[in-house]
């Protein structure tokens, strides 16, 4: 497995035509980009869900469909180490391994590199993410040229992307939900009320995708649907867990759909 998670700025990167990030080091999705992509993308939906994992999609596979429906593209990517939220968020935004962005701990302090959000604004194009308020990818990203939206959990984001895809004033839109890793933390990675966050955020990406498509069709547009790493049950808790070596933790599956 060649491409880690720090593989989703030089391939939006790429989809734009934007100069990638002063610190990215990572490759795009590559040959599948140019084959999907030869022209211009103009509009991109990313939904990251947090701590869906390898294994996760491998046992539930016919819940994914949906996922699939929009994102049929599949590229299997590797998270970083420690595999935990905000080391694993600063690395997919920026293009760099923890040892160049500087995040390496759970202490989410606000990133001094340079990331996609300052690239895209460079090139002139506009940026909204709708996030968990108090959550990762709201607070290492402030004092960013773009527009964010912290709501208060997974439903009012929803609402909140909605509300963007109907305006449709921003080139790129992200979504950060966190119900699974909340969930799974609290109980177990296949428990009950984990997998129905896991279909929670399926379902939400299904209904945005579906939007996203209708509202920009007739150009060509980028629905993803991305995670940060994977879960592990710790043998002491029984509970979910994260932040380790182990392939249940590092193994991703990023879902990429590209439409005219």
């Amino acid at each position: 497995m060649s491409l880690t998670i720090a593989s989703v700025t030089p391939t939006l990167c790429r989809l734009f035509r934007v100069t990638p990030p002063s610190v990215c080091s990572e490759k795009p999705i590559g040959l599948h980009l140019e084959q999907a992509a030869p022209a211009l993308v103009s509009r991109a939906l990313v939904f990251v869900a947090d701590a869906i994992g390898t294994h996760l999609v491998r046992s539930n596979e016919d819940v994914f469909t949906p996922v699939i429906y929009h994102a049929p593209l599949r590229i299997e990517v590797r998270s970083v180490m420690p595999s935990i939220t905000p080391v694993c968020m600063a690395s997919m935004f920026t293009g760099a391994m923890p040892e160049v962005h500087g995040n390496r701990t759970t202490d989410r302090r606000v990133l001094s590199c340079d990331t996609i959000f300052d690239a895209f604004d460079r090139a002139g194009r506009k940026i909204a993410v709708a996030t968990v308020q108090g959550s990762s990818i709201d607070l290492i990203f402030r004092n960013r040229p773009m527009d964010s939206f912290p709501e208060t959990y997974d439903p009012e984001v929803t609402q909140r992307a909605h509300a963007l895809l109907e305006k449709d004033e921003h080139d790129l839109i992200v979504v950060y939900q966190q119900e699974y890793d909340d969930r799974m933390h609290a109980t177990a990675p296949r428990s009950p009320e984990a997998l129905r966050a896991l279909y929670h955020h399926i379902e939400s990406f299904d209904a945005l995708a579906s939007a996203a498509r209708a509202r920009w069709a007739g150009s060509l547009h980028v629905v993803a649907f991305l995670s940060d790493h994977g879960v592990h049950v710790d043998p002491q808790t029984g509970r979910g867990d994260h932040g380790s070596d182990l392939p249940e933790d590092l193994e991703v599956t990023h879902f990429w759909g590209i439409h005219r």
